[in-house]
């Protein structure tokens, strides 16, 4: 018999979203799957839609990670747990693929490719830019041995941004985490032409999460980002500012160099300069908006006390 997989989107106010992500677990090859989806006090349709549509649905707050903990090891019955968000696509082999791995017992984590639809030009340098990232220290697992994952204790409530950092980092401690690089047959998908009026030919992908944002925005993504680094200071507390993981993640030299270049994916730089031009743009403006997250244009540093991580 396969064993359940239980599967947490984390929502609040996805109603736009949610049809979509459900027509993708239900296209799925693997069919003993729960849905669990936990809501942070949505005042649209997202929970009446995601029970219509077949998903166990709970309330929980205030931020994400206590929504993941809360469907993953509270509420979960799956040997496997993993985790999305409302506006991602699962190929159809995603989760068979996923389990399949699992199941020869080498892992106890998987990091899964990550692809961003969208058709203009910032949402293919972010495509671009994603590429680089799948099975690295910048990545984060979705995929879980349940019970690791509660041995692990869960994400980090105390985090928002680095909390997927830090639940690799706990994995580690355990097992190994793997890359899913498997085959998907995408030929007769329901979702296929979903995906192609998003910029992508899903034909020439393997198993993978299609990330479906709106259309890229710059002052956006830079507010996220800048969200999120406000909790580097506890991250890097945490585990020490000479961590290597650390060091990788918030240092300069990896995140603007060392990840593009290693394993001969410089190749892929020249090969596409105009997209290389728009990554770095975008990684440049991150790190000024690291430097100045204060309103009025102050500078506020994360890294301040740890100038070292910065070498």
């Amino acid at each position: 018999m396969t064993p359940l997989v239980s599967l947490v989107i984390t929502t609040k106010n996805e109603e736009k979203n949610v049809p979509n992500v459900m027509r993708s677990i239900e296209a799925q090859s693997y069919s003993n799957i729960e849905t669990i989806l936990v809501d942070n006090g949505s005042e649209d349709k997202t929970k009446e839609l995601a029970k219509q549509l077949g998903a166990k649905v709970y309330n929980k707050g205030p931020e994400r990670s206590a929504q993941r903990n809360y469907g993953m090891i509270e509420k979960s019955s799956g040997r496997y747990v993993m985790f999305i968000d409302c506006d991602m696509i699962l190929t159809p082999k995603l989760i068979e693929n996923c389990a399949k791995m699992m199941e020869g017992g080498k892992y106890v984590a998987l990091h899964i490719p990550e692809i961003v639809l969208g058709s203009k030009f910032w949402s293919r340098v972010r495509r671009f830019e994603r590429t680089f990232y799948d099975g690295t220290v910048i990545d984060g697992a979705r995929f879980f041995r349940k019970d690791k994952f509660v041995k692990a204790r869960g994400f980090d409530e105390s985090m928002s941004g680095p909390e997927d950092w830090d639940i690799d980092k706990k994995m580690k401690k355990l097992g190994k985490i793997g890359l899913l690089k498997s085959a998907d047959d995408t030929a007769k998908w329901s979702m296929k032409k979903f995906v192609q009026v998003r910029g992508i030919n899903p034909e020439k992908y393997g198993s993978a999460i299609y990330h479906n944002e709106a259309e890229f925005n710059l002052q956006k993504y830079l507010d996220k980002k800048g969200y999120y680094a406000t909790s580097f200071d506890g991250y890097i507390k945490k585990w020490g500012e000479n961590d290597t993981d650390i060091k990788k993640q918030l240092g300069l030299r990896y995140r603007f160099f060392g990840v593009f270049l290693e394993n001969g994916k410089w190749l892929r730089l020249f090969a596409h300069p105009t997209l290389t031009f728009g990554m770095l743009y975008l990684r440049f403006m991150v790190g000024i908006r690291f430097l100045r997250r204060k309103k009025g244009g102050d500078v506020d540093n994360p890294y301040e006390k740890n100038r070292k991580i910065l070498k």
